[in-house]
């Protein structure tokens, strides 16, 4: 009973992190990977490094992004922080 009692407290800080930190990152990081594969010409994007472009075409790993003056850049798919919704 006394093994019981002091597995206890570690059982709960394990459930309390799996709720509280490693359950949301899944779940955040699943909908980015699903945003990023349902990717489609014309969509405005925002990058992670903060450049706001228009998808111009798609490959498998790569996008290609117009920007506002109208220059073409090709990023990884991975780069693409969201899509907005204007």
């Amino acid at each position: 009973m006394e093994l019981f009692a002091s597995i206890w407290p570690l059982l709960l800080m394990f459930a309390i992190f799996y709720f509280l930190l490693i359950r949301p990152q899944q779940k955040r990081q699943k909908a980015v990977q699903q945003m990023q594969s349902d990717l489609k010409k014309g969509d405005k994007i925002v990058t992670i490094g903060g450049m706001h472009g228009i998808v111009d075409a798609i490959d498998e790993g790569q996008v290609v992004v117009k920007s506002g003056d109208g220059s073409r850049l090709t990023f990884d798919r991975a780069a693409i922080r969201e899509v907005k919704n204007d």
